[in-house]
């Protein structure tokens, strides 16, 4: 037997409507904050992750999937979704839409890293990418998109930690104060924190060992080094939270794990899950469209796993509806493909409909028909056929009525309306 690789995961018929239902409140929320769906390829050249997403994280130093293929290119599994759409919004002119264009994406992604609650080497991301606009009310407005998304699906107490890593320019001087700080300590340090410590100390506040986030958190805080465009705007997105009644807080040591983002930065946080409660995780990145290759153009978005997303509503009781189950099953004696053209003519009118197509006993029918849940159940035998009239028996309660066999599909769906 082939067994399924280690950090993947089978979605199987029965749990399939827990992520029709998170995707249903997706497109919801996609249409109320006029967001349009982008669609980027599962692979994309490496060197578009390197420019990307930086060459001092994990994720490129030891959880990128690359490979050559047989023209001898160097091919990479998409480790997150934010590089492969500015390479789209580049390369399609997308710039020339109107501003700021506002996308959302759902996509499998692809990490060599431990497993854990939530976390799989393949799991899937719904992220959303917003263009062209610099203030902090996009900032905000970003934050509301994930909080609106929480609230239909019944999270309903993530808390908002938000941060400011500033810019390029601002960044530099806290850089050196980062790295005066680590130097003292750093026979104490992981041995990935001592590699970080030449190439990029600012990654060492992501540091998830525990005696590097103890070390961490005496280091110097970012927001005292702030430039005074980045602290205008990370006071104006925390003057717009206070005005829109949205509870945060400020949380100093947030970098998040790549290496574009610039201002401001957030992560949405529960505490029901177990490892890692980060829920959702993104900010802004102004400077990457024009990294990769663009001219330049302020960006802000986030990522969410929809697999932590189950997780979590499993964890805080909430709904995922009802399991889809038919409308109606029709059961036959004798008259298998009477039923089976009627069921597809109930189909034909919007009724969930099902029948036997194995040829089981009547009793084996309705035993079917208890399983999936059906609604209401049918037998159709040449008696039935011969009036024009079949019996259509309530599963809930067993009650039944007799009606005219033509007027079945406007039963069950007035029915279904009541």
């Amino acid at each position: 037997m082939i067994n399924i690789m280690k950090g993947t995961k089978d979605l199987l018929p029965q749990e399939s409507y827990k992520w029709d239902k998170i995707e249903s409140e997706i497109r919801y929320v996609a249409r109320i904050f006029n967001l349009h769906k982008i669609a980027t390829p599962t692979f994309e050249h490496t060197e578009l992750f390197l420019r990307g997403v930086g060459d001092t994280t994990d994720i490129v130093n030891k959880e990128m999937y690359t490979f050559e293929d047989k023209g001898g290119r160097s091919v990479t599994l998409k480790p997150e979704g934010t590089a492969g759409v500015v390479r789209s919004y580049i390369e399609n002119g997308l710039s020339q839409l109107p501003q700021p264009l506002k996308m959302y994406y759902e996509t499998p992604v692809f990490r060599y890293e431990r497993p854990q609650a939530g976390r799989l080497r393949e799991h899937h991301q719904f992220g959303v990418e917003i263009y062209g606009a610099d203030s902090p009310q996009q900032d905000v407005e970003v934050m509301m998109i994930a909080r609106s998304l929480f609230a239909r699906l019944g999270i309903t107490s993530p808390e908002l930690r938000i941060n400011s890593i500033g810019c390029p320019t601002c960044r530099r001087a806290y850089n050196d104060a980062l790295k005066a700080y680590f130097a003292s300590k750093a026979d104490d340090l992981c041995p990935t924190c001592r590699e970080r410590l030449d190439k990029n100390a600012l990654r060492i506040l992501d540091c998830k060992e525990e005696k590097c986030a103890a070390i961490a958190a005496g280091a110097p805080s970012v927001l005292d080094y702030l430039c005074d465009e980045c602290r205008t705007h990370h006071e104006g997105v925390k003057n717009l939270l206070d005005k829109a009644g949205i509870p945060y807080v400020v949380d100093d040591k947030i970098v998040r794990g790549l290496d574009y983002y610039t201002k401001t930065v957030f992560e949405f946080v529960v505490t029901n899950i177990g490892a890692k409660a980060t829920v959702c995780g993104g900010g802004r990145y102004n400077n990457l469209v024009e990294q990769i290759g663009g001219k330049p153009c302020p960006a802000v978005g986030f990522g969410m796993g929809i697999e932590r997303l189950v997780l979590t509503m499993q964890a805080v009781g909430a709904s995922f509806g009802e399991e889809p189950a038919p409308d109606v099953f029709l059961a036959n004696i004798g008259a298998a493909d009477d039923a089976f053209l009627l069921t597809q003519d109930l189909r034909a009118e919007g009724v969930a409909a099902e029948c036997d197509v194995m040829g089981r006993s009547l009793k084996s029918q309705m035993k079917l028909a208890d399983k999936l849940a059906a609604k209401f159940t049918v037998v159709l035998g040449e008696s039935e056929l011969a009036a024009g009239k079949v019996k259509v028996k309530k599963m809930t309660d067993g009650t039944e009525e007799e009606i005219p066999l033509s007027d079945l599909a406007r039963y069950i769906n007035d029915k279904k309306k009541g």
